[in-house]
């Protein structure tokens, strides 16, 4: 067949192994299944095209290893294709799924109505136990989902099969562009996610232009750098969306007070007592120097569930949260770890972060399965600057510092500071100025002085500690 013969006839390793692993998916499902029982979501989109096409070379490898007497290179695509017609969809888009059933001979279900109403119509009356989708890890459905997953609570019951799970955006394009097959034509114009036409326009990233004009050109989808912002041109035609600073929405933002953070220490070591973190010290002083009140610093073992239970506590309740240490090939893997277990969110592979890592630390980094490269899934933005020879992980008011000591932490603290000032990272204020004194007032008596003052000054911050009479100053 074609198409398999052009991807293993590649040079491209990553895509013959991204296409042999969705190719044995597709077999273990058509295994387990008959072909009566399994269907294919289409939808015109560059992902469901993939997927249409790993589908045919999958049901090829599959009957030549029953040995059909018949065989030749142009079996028939039988799967039952289900096509989602909607008046809100793009006309090229429809066009394309049109022209792709009549090149192929699909067997072409097309429903009317909406994704669920549609499902629970087609599931009554035929023998439908599986579908086939395009999903892929990042898109806003694919969170909690494996290569099999049964269907969500409250839905029709059935197995979703996703082959290209772990596919990104560049195996997608190395996919269409190696086996040289037929896309929608809107890729070819700017557009690297296709929603609705209402909610979808041309990626600015790929404009020609720097003056947007209702005559602006744009590069094609793959040309298109940083996968990560494939989903860049899906916003609302009318209406921004909600200003991001600090990860919280401005409506969210305390109001009349200084801004606070929080530091979290993974380390065993630390809580052993046979290593002293210098770190959190220091971080804790180029926090007040930026005018940022620290609220605490909590050590937590090396452990996923005590990383998330804490940055879970730690992340409603402050402005931004710092957290650093633990092991593994990266000093960061646990506390990445456990901030997707903290915002309810899944790791997956990030190609450029992988990137990065192959570049830094070279045959440690092992490709496909490479553990490291797992970054929580939908909130991740990489922190880049020339003088970090890998990105820092933010994930919305979280940052993982990948600093180990004192030294590490001054070189990453002054891209902060840097980003901050270009990019507004972290909003910059004057320093905390902290005076001491002593006072012979009992207890009661002081804390109605304090609360005096609290309330007069809303942004003072008073802590209190009893001298012993060996305190020297």
């Amino acid at each position: 067949m074609e198409i398999d013969k052009a991807i293993r006839g590649s040079d491209d390793r990553r895509l013959k192994t991204k296409y042999n692993n969705a190719i044995y998916v597709i077999q273990r499902a058509l295994a387990l299944y008959s072909i009566e029982e399994v269907a294919f979501s289409f939808n015109g989109g560059k992902d469901s095209t993939v997927l249409f096409h790993l589908l045919r070379a999958g049901y090829y490898l599959h009957q030549c290893e029953k040995s059909v007497p018949t065989l030749d290179t142009d079996i028939k695509y039988p799967v039952r294709t289900i096509y989602f017609e909607s008046s809100s969809a793009f006309p090229e888009i429809n066009s394309f799924t049109y022209e792709i059933a009549a090149s192929y001979g699909l067997q072409l279900d097309i429903l009317r109505q909406d994704f669920k109403s549609g499902l629970e119509g087609l599931l009554k009356s035929t023998p439908i136990r599986a579908i086939f989708l395009g999903v892929r890890i990042g898109d806003p459905t694919a969170v909690g989902q494996e290569q099999f997953s049964p269907s969500s609570p409250g839905w029709p019951s059935f197995m979703r099969i996703n082959p290209i799970l772990d596919w990104s955006y560049r195996d997608v394009w190395a996919f269409l562009l190696t086996s040289k097959v037929r896309y929608c034509s809107l890729y070819d114009k700017g557009y690297t996610s296709i929603g609705s036409i209402h909610d979808t326009v041309p990626n600015a990233l790929l404009s020609m232009s720097n003056s947007p004009n209702s005559g602006e050109k744009f590069r094609p989808a793959y040309l298109l750098s940083d996968g990560r912002l494939e989903r860049a041109g899906r916003v609302k035609k009318s209406g921004q969306s909600p200003v991001i600073t600090n990860g919280l929405k401005n409506a969210e933002k305390r109001s009349g007070g200084m801004l606070t953070a929080s530091i979290i220490v993974v380390g065993d070591e630390i809580l052993f007592g046979s290593v002293n973190d210098l770190i959190g010290i220091s971080l804790s002083k180029k926090l007040h120097s930026v005018g940022w009140r620290v609220s605490q610093v909590a050590v937590v073992s090396n452990i996923i569930d005590s990383v998330a239970e804490e940055v879970e506590r730690l992340k409603s309740a402050n402005d931004m949260v710092f957290i650093y240490g633990a092991v593994g090939p990266l000093q960061s893997d646990v506390a990445v770890a456990g901030v997707a277990k903290a915002f309810g969110v899944r790791t997956a592979p990030d190609e450029e972060f992988e990137e990065y890592l192959r570049h830094d630390i070279g045959e440690k980094c092992t490709g496909d399965k490479n553990e490291m490269a797992q970054l929580p899934e939908g909130i991740t933005e990489l922190l880049h600057h020339e003088k970090l020879p890998v990105p820092l992980i933010k994930c919305l008011n979280v940052i993982v510092l990948a600093a180990t000591n004192v030294d590490e932490l001054e070189r990453e603290w002054d891209c902060i500071l840097e980003l901050s000032e270009s990019g507004g990272l972290l909003t910059l204020a004057e320093p905390l100025v902290s005076k001491s004194f002593t006072t012979t007032l009992y207890d009661v008596e002081l804390s109605q002085e304090l609360s005096k003052l609290c309330l007069e000054y809303p942004d003072l911050y008073i802590g209190c500690y009893r001298r012993h009479a060996c305190d020297t100053f």
